[in-house]
C-alpha cells in the first residue's frame, strides 16, 4: 500500500463547504443536517454502511443532485444558488468525477476518452491533444492510446477514467468506490495513483468507499450513518 503523505505544505485554501444539508426522498430523510469541508490538496473518505446516504452527498456536493436545505460553497460559489446550466458548466470545469465501474463510452479508444472532456470545454485541438498525451503518459497508458474500453482491463480502465477526470484540471475529485470493482493488486495501484495527483496536483479528493486500505491513503476519514456524519478521524 502507497504511503500516506501528510498535508503540512498543502494550499490552506477551502474547496468545498457544505453546512446542514437535508435531503428527502419519497418521505425518507436521506441526508440529515450534514456538514462537511474540503481543502486544497487534502483527501477525505466517506465510509458507512450501503443506504446510509454517501453516494447521496456526493451527488449533492458535485451539482448533480439539490439538496432540500443547507448551503453548499465551491470555492467562492454558493452552488446551491446556481441554475442548472450553471451548475453543469461548474461541474465541467472544475470538478472530476471517478465511478466504480469506470463509464468509459465502448465505441472510444483510451485517447479518445480521456479527450471528450476537453472537445466539450472547446480547448483548441492541438492543447487537448497534447494535455492528452501528457495524462495517459502520467497513468502509464501511452501504450493503450488506441485500445477500446472492451480490450482494456478493469485496472487500465479505471486508469483511462483518472485521466479524463483530470482532463479539465479540477481543483476537486470526487470518487465513488473507485477500487470498488478491482482486485487488490489493482486497487491498490489505483489509490497510490490518486495519492500522488492529488499531491502533485494540489487537487482535493473527496473519495466513498468501504474499503479499508483505500481510507488510509487519505487524510481524514468521516464515519456516515443514517444520513448524518457520526466521526471523524484524522490519519496524518
Amino acid at each position: 500500500m502507497g504511503r500516506v503523505v501528510t498535508i503540512e505544505n498543502r494550499a490552506a485554501q477551502k474547496i468545498l463547504t457544505a453546512n446542514r444539508l437535508v435531503k428527502n426522498y419519497g418521505g425518507l430523510r436521506i441526508l440529515r443536517e450534514v456538514s462537511l469541508s474540503i481543502s486544497a490538496g487534502e483527501r477525505v473518505a466517506l465510509v458507512g454502511p450501503s443506504g446510509c446516504g454517501k453516494t447521496t452527498l456526493l451527488n449533492c456536493l458535485g451539482g448533480i443532485d439539490r439538496a432540500d436545505a443547507g448551503t453548499i460553497f465551491f470555492c467562492d460559489d454558493e452552488i446551491s444558488k446556481l441554475s442548472s446550466d450553471a451548475l453543469a458548466a461548474l461541474r465541467r470545469e472544475r470538478i472530476g468525477t471517478i465511478f466504480q465501474f469506470f463509464h468509459l463510452l465502448p465505441t472510444l479508444t483510451a485517447f479518445e476518452n480521456v479527450e471528450l472532456p476537453l472537445q466539450l470545454l472547446e480547448v483548441p485541438l492541438r492543447e487537448r491533444r497534447e494535455r492528452v498525451i501528457k495524462l495517459l503518459e502520467r497513468v502509464k497508458l501511452s501504450h493503450r492510446a488506441n485500445a477500446f474500453p472492451g480490450q482494456l482491463s478493469g485496472g487500465e480502465m479505471q486508469r483511462v477514467a483518472i485521466a479524463r477526470s483530470l482532463a479539465n484540471r479540477p481543483v476537486l475529485l470526487l470518487a465513488d468506490e473507485p477500487t470498488g470493482n478491482l482486485d487488490s493488486a489493482n486497487g491498490e495501484n489505483i489509490l497510490s495513483l490518486l495519492a500522488e495527483v492529488s499531491d502533485e496536483s494540489q487537487v482535493a479528493l473527496l473519495m466513498v468507499t468501504h474499503s479499508v486500505e483505500a481510507a488510509r491513503v487519505c487524510h481524514r476519514v468521516l464515519q456516515m450513518c443514517d444520513g448524518a456524519i457520526m466521526d471523524e478521524t484524522r490519519t496524518a
